[in-house]
């Protein structure tokens, strides 16, 4: 049996810095077994919902016991908090760049938007689901979550940028700039949600020309008059 001498003297003279606990998952090993609870939860999240997924459906589904569930992840809020901080977080600062350049043309900003949304829903396949499931619908647990946490700073603050523009003469005055950011991210992102929309086979569009299309749908619109 290995105990804590053996284990290499240098960790217990170096006072633990990672505060690891005897039989805690280390390494490599340790945080491939986490991401991977979190890609099934993810998962799970976007087919089911965030209310209807227990902590022991995700061991279910991943082929682990609830006890190595728990381990990592004391309760489905803690988990969720994780997710939002690893998968969500990352992805709305993405987003949310793309209205950052003041110099840009709205054409072109709202065009990069909708690239990056498509880009996204490629590179996450649970993005789109988990979106309409979860921050559309009403009482869905991930946008309470993140309401509490962030509120809607990133959002506001496009909004601005489309009003700013509205200002300039530079996009039809007669849009409302919420509904613009809402437009965009509902013709982006709810065809892609489920394959029945997206079409099949010959049918199917490429991201590229799904990204097209939404601009091209709503180019007359956000031209001003």
């Amino acid at each position: 049996m290995t105990n804590h001498s053996a284990d290499g003297g240098g960790a217990a003279a170096s006072g633990n810095k990672a505060g690891r606990r005897p039989g805690r998952p280390s390494g490599a090993h340790g945080e491939q077994a986490r991401a991977h609870l979190l890609d099934i939860a993810l998962d799970l999240f976007a087919r089911q919902g965030i209310g209807e997924t227990t902590l022991g459906a995700i061991a279910r589904e991943a082929g682990v016991t609830p006890a190595m569930v728990h381990y990592y992840f004391k309760t489905r809020d803690q988990l969720l908090d994780m997710l939002i901080d690893e998968r969500l977080v990352p992805l709305r600062i993405e987003l949310a760049r793309v209205f950052n350049d003041p110099h840009a043309e709205p054409v072109d900003t709202l065009r990069a938007f909708v690239e990056t949304l498509v880009a996204t829903v490629e590179k996450c396949p649970w993005f789109a689901a988990l979106w309409v499931r979860e921050m559309i619908s009403e009482g869905g647990l991930l946008r309470q979550r993140m309401a509490e946490r962030f509120g809607d700073e990133h959002k506001d603050r496009a909004i601005e940028r489309i009003a700013g523009w509205q200002k300039a003469g530079k996009l039809n005055p007669a849009l409302e700039p919420s509904l613009v950011f809402a437009s965009l991210f509902g013709l982006t992102v709810f065809p892609l949600a489920t394959p029945r929309w997206r079409g099949e086979g010959d049918r199917s569009a490429s991201t590229e020309q799904h990204a097209r299309h939404v601009v091209a749908l709503l180019m007359n619109g956000i031209r001003p008059y």
